[in-house]
């Protein structure tokens, strides 16, 4: 998109190097050579300059998430060169975290926005080419907030879910005579919204976690008509450098700290900090590592929603003697009555059939008409379904070795 006529305002403030936050050792790749001192390239200077708008506008929790927005903003103008489009989940646990703030300025920088609040899954598909916009999502938490809302906005998690790698294209069937049409979906995508965004979309995201300024810190007020023309020409300069750098990327495989999914929605961000050079290789891989790695620690300690799900199931199939077949009626009752789970506050009816179903999909784990001893009927699992659900993603500790054991005293 054509940007707004205007010069090229500079931040009043120097830019400078960002430091990384000291993760861990084992998070922190291999130390590069510093850079040699002289002028800096264009990508590197131009990186530097939004990441330093950026810090004009926004507070983020670190210098590892200021790495991260910057190289996602970037990596939107190459999206055709990329085998999978990141999401970025800016999410926070209340109001005025900046995370409306921080969709303003990314907008005006990245190629072709696309903003919307609350359209549906079929207008954005429909808006989807092969030369896809930049999806931006605002309040995402009324698509997704609760079970109730979630369950109407099925195709539109499944639309980012698929949109997420390349040749993941949607299905419909439209006219007289009934003729199928695919859409693609593949296309970067920034939401923003109060809490988290479901599993399989944090899974597949770049996730900036807000927070909400503390009494020394200060941003600058964003004025559009004052401050657009500033991030158009920046944006401009996206364009410029990277344009004609879109046959090498296409190219580049580069080392990654993280592997399988992790790997497949970071490497844009990684690649575009190799084609700048300069100190961005390490910052993105820094970024990447220490940014994951935390990921994976809070959902170890927490359990997504489809894991602690899974261990509840398991401890129901327990409490009735492992049977080898449980009507979902009975699962349904047992879930919802259990206190030491929130499965009775899940909707206002608590965890429905369809929530349930909705949850194990991602498990491939559905009801199915089953033979109950009695010769009844019914809906229900059997709890072969789960065995493999479970070893995978909620194993039962081992137990501790008995005393002499290991010596066989």
């Amino acid at each position: 998109m054509p940007g707004r006529p205007g010069a090229h305002r500079q931040d009043p403030r120097p830019v400078e190097a960002a430091t990384p936050q000291t993760p861990a050792a084992q998070d922190r790749p291999a130390e590069a050579k510093p850079r040699p001192i002289g002028p800096l390239r264009e990508g590197e200077q131009v990186l530097a300059e939004l990441r330093g708008q950026l810090r004009r506008y926004v507070v983020l929790p670190s210098e590892d998430a200021f790495t991260a927005v910057t190289l996602w903003v970037a990596a939107t103008h190459l999206q055709t060169a990329w085998q999978h489009a990141p999401r970025l989940a800016v999410v926070g646990p209340a109001k005025r975290c900046g995370k409306s703030r921080l969709l303003d300025v990314v907008t005006e920088t990245v190629h072709d926005p696309l903003v919307t609040v609350n359209a549906s899954a079929a207008a954005i598909f429909r808006s989807i080419t092969e030369t896809p916009p930049t999806l931006l999502v605002d309040e995402a938490d009324t698509l997704f907030g609760s079970a109730k809302v979630a369950e109407k906005n099925e195709e539109m998690r499944g639309l980012l879910n698929a949109g997420h790698q390349r040749n993941r294209p949607t299905l419909r069937v439209s006219g007289p005579n009934h003729e199928v049409s695919k859409f693609p979906t593949f296309a970067m995508a920034a939401l923003a919204g109060i809490g988290d965004l479901p599993d399989t979309i944090m899974d597949r995201s770049v996730v900036i976690r807000m927070r909400r300024r503390g009494p020394g810190e200060k941003v600058a007020e964003f004025r559009s008509a004052r401050d657009i023309p500033a991030l158009h020409a920046l944006r401009d300069r996206l364009v410029a450098w990277l344009a004609p750098l879109h046959a090498a990327a296409m190219e580049l495989a580069p080392p990654m700290p993280v592997e399988d999914r992790a790997a497949d929605t970071w490497e844009p961000l990684v690649a575009i900090a190799d084609l700048a050079g300069g100190e961005w290789p390490i910052l993105a891989r820094t970024a990447c590592a220490v940014m994951t790695s935390h990921e994976a620690q809070r959902d170890q300690d927490s359990g997504g929603t489809g894991i602690r799900l899974l261990a509840d199931i398991r401890r129901a199939f327990a409490g009735e003697g492992d049977p080898p077949v449980m009507r979902t009626a009975r699962l349904l009752d047992i879930l919802n009555q259990d206190e030491e789970t929130a499965w009775e506050q899940y909707t206002a009816k608590g965890l429905t059939a369809r929530g349930l179903g909705i949850l194990l999909q991602d498990y491939n784990i559905s009801s199915a008409n089953r033979r109950f001893h009695n010769g009844d009927q019914a809906k229900g699992f059997t709890r072969e379904q789960f065995t493999d659900a479970w070893a995978r993603y909620c194993p039962q500790p081992k137990p501790a070795p008995q005393p002499g054991s290991a010596t066989g005293a």
